[in-house]
């Protein structure tokens, strides 16, 4: 078992989770990976490691709510434990001086993208980072990435922070400006991703990116994270994570990703009508303390997230409940 020792949401949906994990705070590299399982049970998913402590022990991960699991870990605290971290795993980014290196971040990629521009900062680089979001609240690591970067740039699609537009409207306008780039770090979704290929291949600029297909073992016995570079299979758990884009195949990568979009779905209904009936469970614990008049009543309860044994408290029992993350 893997303890949490700190967990906080760092955007709407977004949380940053501190786990005792030595062994791999020791071993891992930028660029790497774990992968985590929760329960016995439960499904194994894969997560790059933003940051380790080898002192301390610990790792930090980055997870948004997205699926069932995804949903389930993120309504882990600080105390609770995990009961399985395998890593680190997948071969670390190349760090070498490059020049002058972009890394761009689209979403919680920026989380992945984040040590690898660390590194190749401390490797002597110039580094320019791109940082995009659909909006304002969803924006992260903004301070982090400021730290390991020469210049900062921040990208939202509907223009709520910063500049509106997309991560690649600022490659290009690099590109425009006559900047010389030696080589462009790219994380984040798919459709992102291959739209920098699309970018830097007519530029001839040698660019990286970040795969995360479906995994399973993190070792390449099951083939679950096959991905077609040059035509050939390769397996982004033991072969990447990191691949030469313009050699990536995205077009079946995305296939390959939506083979079990039905299955998640299904998961994830279930998950939701599962929490319903928490809640509901709650609502009606809340009743029978409170009363269905909602009057203040002299009890040991949690209203507003206040906890005030004994105490006159303002019973609420129409509020919605917190439960299993999803509100």
């Amino acid at each position: 078992m893997f303890k949490i020792v700190h967990a906080a949401f760092i955007a709407p949906g977004i949380k940053r989770f501190v786990v005792e994990a030595p062994r791999v705070a020791r071993k891992q590299k930028p660029g790497q990976f774990v992968i985590l399982r929760l329960y016995e049970q439960g499904e194994r998913i894969p997560l790059t490691i933003e940051r380790s402590d080898p002192e301390r022990g610990t790792i930090n991960i980055v997870v948004q709510s997205a699926g069932k699991t995804t949903h389930l870990l993120n309504s882990f605290e600080t105390g609770d434990r995990i009961l399985d971290v395998v890593g680190p795993l997948g071969k670390p980014s190349e760090i070498q001086n490059f020049g002058t290196v972009v890394v761009m971040g689209g979403g919680v990629g920026t989380a992945m993208a984040y040590p690898t521009a660390a590194a190749l900062k401390k490797a002597g680089n110039r580094v320019i980072a791109i940082v995009g979001a659909r909006n304002k609240e969803l924006v992260i690591l903004e301070r982090e990435m400021g730290e390991v970067s020469d210049t900062l740039m921040i990208t939202t699609d509907d223009g709520s922070y910063a500049e509106k537009g997309f991560v690649t409207d600022k490659l290009r306008q690099l590109i425009q400006n006559g900047t010389r780039i030696d080589l462009v770090l790219a994380v984040g979704p798919i459709p992102m991703m291959k739209a920098v290929a699309d970018v830097t291949r007519k530029e001839h600029i040698h660019t990286v990116v970040s795969l995360n297909p479906i995994m399973i073992d993190g070792t390449g016995m099951c083939g679950g994270c096959r991905v077609l570079i040059d035509s050939k299979s390769e397996f982004a758990c033991v072969d990447g994570p990191e691949f030469d884009a313009h050699r990536v195949n995205f077009e079946v990568l995305v296939q390959r990703n939506a083979m079990y979009r039905e299955a998640e779905r299904r998961s994830m209904a279930e998950f939701q009508q599962e929490i319903e009936a928490k809640r509901q469970t709650v609502r009606q614990e809340l009743e029978q303390l409170c009363g269905m008049n909602g009057s203040r009543r002299d009890a040991g309860a949690t209203v507003e997230g206040r906890r005030d044994a004994g105490a006159a408290v303002e019973c609420r029992p129409d509020v919605d409940a917190t439960v299993g993350g999803l509100r």
